[in-house]
């Protein structure tokens, strides 16, 4: 176990360069389970998540080969079981994708329920009920998802699936199952965000027919054999992105955030400009800096492309900073904003009720021990270090290397005081 100290009151200058993202790698590398061959994916981030789906796989009789520090090739060929055990899945949320895979190969899924952030009850209904409609028969008991399908010969048959919420998770799952179903399967109102088109056009390369991702309605054509992936390289992360720019912006910096896709950061880009923090935007960089005086600003959350739940405990802390009152409403993820007691702690004047939160600002953070709740929630207490006076030190950062490859050497490169110190205890 680790901590990291941080000394605040430094302002970030240079330039940093952002991973892939981890929302996309995560259900890409399930995906393999598909092919029918070898397949090389570059741009790997090195973060705890992906050691530990790699780390599934090879249990599972995968052959994982790491070709440089961000280029891994998977083959999957030599997996002849469909079961994943709670001692496989226990750490990690996306591993509820192997349940689409493993349907799509073999027709039968047997994957205990996994764990990751606890960030309330995040229900899979919606992947359950769209594989139902696809011929599979389930049962969920004892913690674990039993899944097979009807058909003697494990195929899987198209369906019209409408989702009855916008849910990242269920339209990749269903993504990864329907592409091996007999037929035209039409899933409607799909999530939207950026690492669901990646997911798809990883598809494509293995041989899918996938075609609407990043609309609302997709639509996939069965097929009856998916073969290996020469070379594919992941998106750049767009919070990775996102929480460099804000802190930033926090530390009254001019730092460049480099390997980004500018489209992607719209959402997070138009709330900075209207709390008049600089930015310049380039093909694929976003220069953040000091504009003067950061202004107060509402933010609700939505599905993409509105504004991130992952960006959420990230921007309220720069709204802690800003001149006025702001107000933050979760619309997407419940008990989303458990950080904030720790951000009190530092000096934030943050009043929740439910899922709205109001701020009041500018306050001036200080430095002292905090634990980090989860994956964002300990971003967000990272970017409120950066600015506090004095030292911070936070603890539980595994929460944090789960989703950031190197954040304290990204973060030490534009000046920040922070070191990963290991844990006594």
């Amino acid at each position: 176990m680790c901590k990291f100290m941080i000394t605040g009151g430094q302002t970030l200058n240079g330039e940093l360069t952002v991973s892939g993202s981890k929302n996309a790698v995560l259900p890409i590398i399930c995906a393999t389970v598909l092919a029918g061959g070898p397949c090389t994916i570059e741009n790997i981030p090195n973060i705890a998540d992906v050691h530990s789906m790699l780390n599934i796989l090879k249990k599972l009789g995968a052959d994982v080969e790491k070709l440089d520090k961000n280029t891994i090739k998977i083959d999957t060929t030599n997996i002849n079981t469909y079961e994943a055990t709670f001692d496989l899945v226990s750490k990690l949320r996306g591993s509820y994708y192997l349940m689409g895979a493993f349907l799509g190969r073999f027709g039968k899924a047997v994957v205990s329920l996994p764990g990751g952030c606890k960030l309330g009850t995040r229900p899979i209904d919606q992947h359950l009920k769209g594989f139902q409609a696809l011929g599979v028969d389930i049962e969920e008991a004892y913690g674990k998802i039993t899944a097979e399908t009807y058909d003697k010969e494990g195929l899987m048959y198209a369906n019209n699936i409408y989702l009855d919420v916008v849910s990242v998770g269920a339209t990749i799952n269903l993504m990864l199952a329907a592409c091996r179903a007999a037929g035209q399967t039409v899933i409607e109102n799909c999530a939207r965000e950026p690492h669901v088109v990646d997911v798809a056009n990883f598809l494509n390369s293995m041989g899918a027919k996938i075609r609407g991702a990043g609309t609302d309605i997709i639509k996939i054509t069965g097929v009856p054999h998916l073969h290996g992936v020469q070379t594919y390289s992941v998106i750049p992360d767009q919070i990775e992105a996102g929480t460099y720019m804000i802190a930033a912006a926090a530390t009254g910096g001019n730092v460049t955030v480099k390997n980004i896709i500018p489209r992607h950061q719209e959402s997070l880009t138009a709330k900075l400009l209207e709390m008049n923090v600089g930015v310049e935007e380039g093909e694929d960089w976003i220069r953040i800096y000091n504009n003067g005086v950061i202004q107060a600003a509402n933010v609700k959350t939505l599905p993409y492309p509105g504004f991130p739940t992952d960006m959420q405990p990230q921007i309220t802390v720069l709204l802690s900073l800003a001149d006025g009152t702001s107000k933050i409403v979760e619309s997407v993820t419940d008990f989303r904003f458990q950080y904030t007691e720790e951000l009190k702690r530092m000096g934030a004047d943050i009043t929740v009720n439910g899922k709205m939160a109001m701020v009041s600002g500018p306050k001036k953070l200080k430095g002292m021990t905090v634990q980090a709740p989860d994956l964002r929630g300990g971003a967000a207490l990272i970017i409120g270090a950066l600015a506090a006076e004095g030292e911070t030190m936070i603890q539980d950062v595994q929460f944090i290397d789960r989703g950031y490859d190197d954040i304290v050497g990204k973060l030490q490169s534009v000046g920040a005081k922070i070191v990963r110190v290991e844990d006594d205890d």
